[in-house]
């Protein structure tokens, strides 16, 4: 197999912006848009690959044709067909809902789906741009539901501003929103399960509010009050950084001005890069070669045994992912 790239699902959004169209060197005229889903295997969204002799194909159709090959042995075992991470690029011009989303017990039970694990790297953000993340002070189920239906929820939220590579982990229960300014890589488990808490009570296109989803949030919320909810990390340059390892994935950064070879004969595993910053050369094990520049995403199948990145002048800024 041979590493793919795949067709970005743009999607526009009562809160999108401007900036994913030029950061990804689109040519589209599309406004408004909110979100790129970079690699997707979420049903009617699946990922179309864009390269190589399956050009054509979507996500769904390659694991089903390539299997074990693909994912890796442990993970076609643990998730069949199912690919079991979702990219995303987010560009929040307006704040976010405040939202939480389901473990995978009572997304099971719910929606007969996997829950919702993620995680947030901050590519850009505007001056004061900020995140909410958690609840800043303990709160019962009862006092969330009076605190939804008298607009002040918000008065009991972790609010952080923002700055470029900033982290935030935020497993399934987390209540949290993207605000306005934010432009943000998110790496998750496949699932597109969100329970709307609060929305500002903001008017769509034709004067309506949006659902919100109180009752079924409740159950969800994990209530527990942390000192901090950001992840903080030492910045190495020309080496790979753990960000994050949790059950369902586990991200590095890679902050590159030099050659890198990366080592994945050990790993039962895809493997994905989201480049951010610069631009690359990648080449596997098998002589592949492909450039990688900011806005695109990879995915190595688990056949590849490794991949030298060269940068191409300048800095490159990588996340990389594997379940």
């Amino acid at each position: 197999m041979y590493p793919l790239k795949f067709e970005p699902i743009l999607k526009q959004t009562l809160w999108g912006g401007d900036k994913i169209i030029p950061f990804k060197h689109l040519n589209s005229d599309l406004k408004g848009v909110g979100e790129s889903w970079e690699i997707s295997g979420v049903e009617d969204n699946e990922s179309v690959v864009a390269n190589g002799p399956d050009k054509g194909l979507t996500l769904a159709d390659m694991v089903r044709r390539y299997r074990e090959e693909l994912v890796g042995e442990a993970n076609y075992a643990r998730f069949g067909n199912k690919f079991p991470l979702l990219i995303k690029f987010i560009d929040a011009q307006q704040d976010l809902s405040i939202q939480v989303h389901p473990a995978d017990d009572l997304a099971k039970k719910r929606h007969n789906s996997m829950g919702k694990t993620e995680m947030w790297y901050v590519v850009d953000a505007d001056k004061g741009a900020k995140l909410c993340s958690g609840f800043s002070e303990q709160i019962t189920s009862k006092e969330y539901k009076e605190r939804v239906l008298n607009n002040t929820i918000t008065d009991v939220l972790q609010e952080y501003e923002v700055h470029p590579g900033d982290v935030f982990f935020l497993p399934a229960g987390r209540v949290h929103s993207i605000g306005a300014g934010s432009f943000i890589a998110e790496i998750q488990q496949t699932s597109d399960i969100t329970y709307r808490i609060y929305d500002f009570n903001r008017k769509d296109a034709n004067g309506k509010t949006r659902e919100l989803h109180t009752d079924l949030a409740r159950e969800a919320i994990n209530y527990e009050v942390l000192d901090d909810y950001r992840t903080k990390y030492d910045a190495v340059k020309d080496e790979p950084v753990e960000l994050v390892a949790c059950p369902y994935f586990t991200t590095s950064l890679y902050d590159m001005t030099e050659e890198i070879t990366c080592d994945y004969s050990e790993l039962d595993s895809f493997v994905i890069f989201i480049c951010m910053e610069g631009a690359c050369k990648m080449r596997d094990n098998e002589g592949n070669e492909l450039t990688v520049s900011a806005g695109e995403s990879i995915l190595l199948p688990a056949t590849t045994q490794d991949v030298t990145i060269t940068p191409e002048g300048g800095n490159v800024k990588l996340l990389e992912t594997y379940v």
